[in-house]
């Protein structure tokens, strides 16, 4: 506990809060290379998804390069891209960029694939192309989810920006790694706090922005059975007239 409230003392120094060094500066490094690297994977997963989802063409191909994305080491893809490219962050933004795809890929062709098809033959049968379906029928109704593997692809990213210190590309991974060769686990510790402070930020909006995306029609008619349910309900007999109970 001595050292939890002395970590704690370490966020709040003086000394750690000016300067180029300070927490605040490493703070912001931190969110600008989580929210840029999460853009760039929106930018590349979402329409993927969306086509996978809307099509149901190349979903085993999906799952199976997500599951070879997941299964690689992003330390050692950041140091293989570090000695490739260079120090900087292109080395670390790529690494994370790939870390940061197959949840958000994932989330995006589940939810349009978990979309009814019963909506989607009623969209049809009004006469939208496939198009419109796609853009005011699937995504919309898919958006919770689509919102739910975002919510993934940050929280894994806000924890593993942490090694960009390692090729001094900035982030408060820096406090981590320059405690552990001083052997001062008061800075570690300090630092660990504040990207699990920064983790939970993040949780809480990603909650509220997932909660926000569900149509409040499909909200408001959670409550309501369905119309499928009562139309496949059986009726209650009625005495047919001249017949007595």
């Amino acid at each position: 506990m001595n050292l939890f409230l002395q970590g704690i003392a370490w966020i709040f120094a003086p000394a750690n809060n000016v300067g180029q060094d300070a927490i605040l500066v490493r703070l912001g490094q931190h969110v600008g290379i989580t929210l840029l690297t999460v853009a760039i994977a929106m930018v590349i997963a979402v329409p993927l998804g969306l086509l996978i989802g809307h099509t149901g063409k190349g979903r085993s191909l999906a799952v199976g390069f997500s599951g070879g994305i997941r299964a690689l080491p992003t330390l050692g893809l950041l140091t293989l891209l570090a000695l490739w490219l260079g120090l900087g962050l292109q080395a670390p933004i790529i690494s994370f960029v790939i870390l940061a795809i197959p949840s958000i890929l994932a989330g995006t062709y589940s939810g349009v694939e978990a979309v009814d098809r019963v909506t989607i033959d009623a969209a049809r049968a009004q006469g939208m192309t496939a198009w419109q379906i796609l853009g005011k029928v699937e995504i919309p109704l898919a958006l919770p989810l689509i919102v739910g593997g975002i919510r993934a692809s940050v929280l894994q990213v806000v924890a593993t920006v942490t090694l960009a210190a390692y090729i001094n590309a900035g982030g408060l991974g820096g406090y981590a790694f320059s405690g552990l060769a001083n052997s001062d686990y008061v800075e570690v510790l300090g630092a660990s706090l504040v990207v699990i402070a920064l983790a939970i930020a993040f949780e809480i909006i990603f909650a509220v922005l997932q909660r926000l995306a569900v149509p409040a029609g499909i909200t408001a008619g959670t409550a309501r059975p369905s119309r499928r349910s009562t139309s496949s309900a059986p009726r209650a007999s009625t005495p047919v007239e001249g017949t007595h109970p």
